[in-house]
């Protein structure tokens, strides 16, 4: 074999590399935007999975309270071990992290007298659903932001 065959078949294993990287290029171009999606879609439904569990969790301490005055929890964390009863009783098996800002804390919608009522995302991104959302014992409005969801369940006065 001669040295400039050589070189030529070298330059066109470079011409098919460089091919293969733009045609990769193009499809995740076209495949980016819509992974991405599918990701925020998914916190979407895990904010609303949570956020659903802790109204439901509220919703029971303030059924659970002993006696006729029935009161809801002082802090999030008293979800965790209602010390009102005898025995151990768990309304939340752990404190869940906000799905859509994982670093920012829960905001908590508190009553007149500082206790907690419900919990919302302060994530100030469009959701992606538009319509109001109905969970059953929580029912959303239509929103601008995951911060105008508030997790307040209804309770029974």
């Amino acid at each position: 074999m001669r040295t400039g065959e050589r070189t030529r078949q070298a330059g066109f294993t470079l011409v098919w590399v460089l091919m293969a990287l733009a045609v990769f290029s193009v499809a995740m171009a076209v495949v980016g935007p819509r992974w991405a999606d599918d990701v925020r879609r998914d916190r979407e439904r895990e904010l609303l999975r949570v956020g659903g569990l802790y109204a439901r969790a509220i919703a029971s301490f303030h059924a659970t309270s002993p006696g006729s005055a029935k009161g809801y929890p002082p802090t999030l964390k008293s979800l965790l071990a209602d010390d009102r009863m005898v025995g151990d009783v768990r309304h939340l098996r752990r404190l869940y992290a906000d799905p859509i800002e994982p670093s920012r804390p829960w905001g908590v919608v508190t009553g007149s007298d500082g206790t907690v009522r419900g919990v919302y995302s302060q994530a100030e991104t469009a959701p992606m659903s538009s319509e109001p959302i109905d969970l059953g014992n929580v029912r959303l409005p239509a929103a601008q932001k995951y911060s105008d969801w508030k997790f307040v369940p209804k309770v029974p006065q």
